[in-house]
């Protein structure tokens, strides 16, 4: 797993790959930057060929939970891991700022309606870390910024850096128009960022890295483009089937909407109904290749489905966890579910 995000962070640098990829992003996605972002997520399924890609996040969430099952008592990120963590936006800030000294004074985590999100305590405890460091740090609404020449302003404080948890990865609804522009004017440091959503963690580059024949476009050695092969799923649009063999072939098959977060939308296929499939719009519909989640057994010997999720800046490891469900997809409603302490033997 290690290995192959060390690879596809290789990918998204190439200028070949990412040339290719310019008439297919919006605008921002197009938008060259000099940093990278913040909180990446890749999660796997374990089959018994080893680790299959399920998708890359460019704003994943959980890492408290995640740190819990480290350290059960913790009331807070602590010691060498908050430092660490701390630093992935330090630098991430200095890259932006192409000065290695430089440092945010003030950074806000953005969401939709933040304390209505499920993770909302979650953002309190970031903004106590870069409180501890200095930073003067808010959780806000898209609505409580607003844009002036020099940059975007929250209660009369130029913001230099803010930490996106907002899903809307393109910045393409009106809601979200003032953080374009000051994205794309570079008056803020935007991690995660539409353009490492555009080259990483849009499900659509799935199809690419599935294709042997593109791959070889790319600086990938054989032993690179290997590595593609044996974890990337087959993955294509909905589109490229008719709806006849889609329905027939449907058990090899999860179905996910081309732009989508937490599981929405997605449906795995020996639990489609056929008048499921008929409304699923094909050109927005990825149907990806079905790799069995791990099973998990609890102290009472119930089973989970599980997933591994690793927490990544840039290519360097933060954490390692387990995602425990039962039903279609993950969620954090199974009793007993959730969260869980991954051990490496």
């Amino acid at each position: 797993m290690l290995k192959f995000i060390g690879t596809v962070t290789k990918l998204a640098n190439d200028e070949n790959y990412q040339a290719q990829l310019i008439t297919e992003l919006p605008i921002t996605g197009q938008h060259p930057l000099n940093h990278y972002a913040v909180m990446m997520g890749y999660d796997f399924h374990l089959s018994a060929l080893g680790p299959k890609l399920i998708e890359i996040n460019t704003n994943a969430g959980g890492l408290w939970f995640a740190y819990r099952c480290y350290v059960q008592q913790a009331k807070q990120f602590e010691g060498r891991f908050a430092q660490r963590l701390l630093n992935t936006f330090l630098t991430d800030y200095a890259f932006f700022k192409q000065t290695t000294t430089a440092k945010p004074s003030t950074l806000v985590i953005l969401d939709e309606q933040p304390k209505t999100q499920f993770l909302y305590p979650e953002m309190t405890l970031f903004v106590a870390l870069f409180q501890q460091a200095g930073i003067t740090a808010l959780i806000a609404d898209p609505s409580q910024l607003y844009l002036k020449d020099d940059g975007l302003y929250i209660d009369n404080q130029r913001v230099d850096m803010i930490y996106n948890r907002h899903c809307d990865f393109y910045l393409t609804t009106p809601s979200m128009c003032h953080i374009k522009d000051a994205w794309l004017q570079n008056t803020v440091c935007l991690s995660p960022n539409p353009r490492i959503y555009g080259l990483l963690a849009d499900k659509r580059r799935m199809i690419l890295w599935s294709n042997p024949e593109q791959l070889a476009q790319f600086q990938l050695t054989l032993a690179e483009r290997q590595l593609f092969a044996d974890i990337i799923p087959k993955t294509q649009l909905l589109s490229e089937l008719s709806l006849e063999s889609a329905w027939l072939t449907r058990k090899q098959w999860v179905f996910k909407p081309t732009i989508g977060f937490g599981s929405q939308g997605v449906y795995v296929g020996h639990k489609l109904t056929k008048t499921k499939l008929n409304n699923l719009p094909p050109e927005h519909t990825l149907i990806q290749q079905w790799i069995p989640p791990s099973v998990s057994y609890n102290e009472n010997n119930l089973t989970f489905k599980t997933d591994i999720r690793l927490f990544v800046y840039h290519q360097h490891p933060l954490a390692i966890t387990a995602r425990l469900y039962q039903g279609q997809v993950t969620n954090m409603h199974t009793p007993h579910g959730g969260f869980a302490k991954v051990v490496i033997t």
